[in-house]
């Protein structure tokens, strides 16, 4: 008999598996007692056999449906849930474990919880791949698209002119750094995302860090005509961190700053107290540029989203700046604030924990 016929007579196998060999050992055993013993004649002794039989049978099958019955209903309702990719809260399923039974309920409902959560975790990384190969396709198409340009535009016969085909030629080679720099950028990000890149947290002296990355930007902003300031702190203050991603941020930041920035500006990084109790400091990269308005100060961080795009492009910016900083201030399980006003200027501070805090 097949299941769905089970259903359909409300009828529990298992408390019928259970209740015919008991009716039957018990109904032979009284059968041959009654019997031997000579207490009854053999057909008295069948006929209370028979009645017997029908009452323990009636009765262990009663008392195993009673049992059974729903909590194999249950079972079955979440395994039939899960095949049909629905889930629910079933809170309800006995916390003591009476047997078996119980313990596979239980442990059915974990593991519909578990599949729950895993097919929540793969469509969230569906979405974010579909969504992420979108935009890489339309942030690679710009400058892929300006080179071929280019390379038509020579081809045609302009790179017989000397002064066109150096000027194009070098355009080109500008969308060419373009593309190297959103390449490298998705490959940080790629990595921050899944969890391939492990943060190296050590103690490091945070002064050193400022000013090897401040050098390595002074060239850049004197071309842009920004100075970088460096607010005096302690020199021995350490932070637990890892070095690389941690100039990776100031990096980020610091560029960030002098990209959207005006002439004649300035870039600030600075420490301030946050949380010195709990062995924590605010370190912060201040500017002077055009600001983000409060309706986009959410968004910043997001892939590919640029306050000003034109500007960004222009700058040579990849959209990913910004969101990297995120990951591995959260990698680190530090914190990321932004604070903003239209044409005074940003300012982003993120938490750093002290190696030692006597020192601030």
């Amino acid at each position: 008999m097949k299941i769905s016929e089970l259903k359909k007579q409300n009828f529990s196998a298992i408390s019928y598996r259970a209740a015919l060999p008991s009716a039957v050992i018990i109904s032979v055993f009284a059968f041959f007692l009654l019997y031997i013993s000579g207490t009854a004649e053999p057909k008295k002794a069948l006929l209370f056999s028979v009645i017997l039989f029908l009452v323990v049978f009636l009765t262990v099958y009663l008392i195993s449906a009673h049992l059974h019955t729903r909590r194999f209903n249950n079972l079955q309702g979440i395994i039939k849930n899960i095949s049909k990719k629905k889930f629910r809260d079933y809170h309800k399923n006995p916390e003591e474990l009476k047997d078996e039974l119980d313990m596979i309920l239980k442990r059915s409902v974990r593991a519909s919880d578990t599949v729950s959560r895993e097919l929540t975790r793969l469509n969230k990384i569906e979405n974010y791949r579909k969504e992420f190969i979108g935009d890489i396709s339309h942030e690679l198409k710009t400058p892929i698209f300006a080179i071929q340009g280019f390379i038509e535009t020579l081809l045609n016969g302009a790179i017989h002119d000397k002064e066109v085909n150096e000027l194009f030629l070098k355009k080109a080679m500008r969308n060419v750094n373009r593309l190297i720099f959103l390449t490298n950028d998705l490959m940080e990000i790629s990595r921050l995302e899944t969890g391939e890149l492990k943060s190296n947290i050590k103690d490091i002296y945070l002064r050193d860090v400022v000013l090897d990355v401040v050098e390595s930007l002074q060239y850049k902003a004197q071309e842009e005509d920004i100075e970088i300031r460096v607010k005096d702190f302690e020199k021995n203050l350490q932070v637990k961190a890892d070095r690389n991603q941690i100039k990776q941020v100031l990096v980020n930041l610091i560029e960030n700053g002098m990209k959207y920035n005006k002439p004649g500006g300035y870039v600030e990084i600075g420490i301030s107290d946050y949380k010195i109790s709990q062995g924590r400091l605010l370190l912060y990269v201040k500017d002077t540029g055009i600001g983000i308005e409060k309706k986009d100060l959410y968004r910043v961080t997001e892939r590919f989203f640029r306050v000003d795009k034109s500007r960004s492009r222009e700058k040579g910016g990849t959209g990913l700046g910004l969101a990297i900083v995120k990951h591995i201030i959260e990698a680190h399980g530090e914190k990321l604030f932004i604070e903003s006003t239209p044409e005074i200027g940003t300012t982003f501070s993120i938490t750093l924990s002290l190696s030692n805090p006597v020192l601030v």
